[in-house]
């Protein structure tokens, strides 16, 4: 389990993926005190508003995750990168790769910056049709190391690599696991490689990232509560 001294509450981050900022912004407020945590990804970056949503959040008293997911030539990703220090933004994410980590790490400032792994709509007959051979876990592991040699803060793997990524390097580096699906709560979605609430932190995740399970609830506050309330039996209020 993490030993990161994080505030309980922050450790559900609520993924506002949502066609508009308007929307992201209604779902905020139907969530409330339930969470303190948000996720601003590639859906609402195409949409237009998302850096006045990232601004409007941290007004709030949020914390934001700029979930950005950078890949592009090293010298394009550090400028990219110090675009968004000072913006109350605390995670922004780059794709494993060691010289776009490095320069993200170059840049980082105040923002900690989280390697993506592999994607958890990915399975291992998706590796393989990209040209991989291995096992999923080892390239996780692989790209861990990188990020750790790299400079990054932390990675976004699934909960089910979370284990061997505790192991090898404790807690020098962050997880931030998304693919979180609530006990019972399983759709049919694009989603491969899932663990539930409890399972994710017990397999050493610092973070997880909630997004449909919210979303979709008839009543977002009080399916990000019932989360809630999965983190304090676990650690604690």
């Amino acid at each position: 389990m993490s030993a990161n001294p994080i505030p309980r509450r922050e450790r559900l981050i609520v993924a506002l993926d949502l066609p508009t900022s308007a929307e992201a912004r209604a779902l905020v407020e139907r969530i409330g005190e339930a969470a303190c945590f948000y996720k601003v990804g590639l859906e609402l970056l195409t949409s237009g508003g998302a850096f006045e949503l990232i601004d409007w959040l941290a007004a709030r008293g949020a914390k934001v995750f700029a979930d950005l997911k950078l890949y592009d030539i090293p010298e394009t990703v550090r400028r990219a990168v110090a675009n968004l220090r000072g913006r109350g933004i605390a995670f922004a994410t780059v794709h494993g790769e060691r010289s776009i980590m490095e320069a993200a790490a170059k840049e980082k400032g105040e923002v900690k910056i989280l390697a993506v792994t592999v994607l958890t709509s990915f399975d291992r007959a998706d590796l393989e049709e990209m040209g991989y051979a291995g096992d999923v876990g080892q390239l996780v592991l692989a790209r861990a190391r990188g990020a750790l040699e790299s400079g990054c803060d932390g990675v976004i793997a699934s909960g089910l690599e979370a284990p061997r990524i505790k192991a090898e390097f404790g807690d020098r580096l962050l997880v931030v696991a998304p693919g979180i699906r609530p006990a019972g709560d399983r759709p049919a979605d694009d989603q491969k490689r899932t663990v539930d609430v409890a399972q994710a932190f017990a397999n050493g995740a610092d973070y997880i990232v909630v997004g449909r399970p919210i979303r979709d609830a008839p009543d977002p506050r009080a399916a990000a509560e019932a989360i809630q309330k999965t983190i304090a039996g676990i650690f604690g209020d």
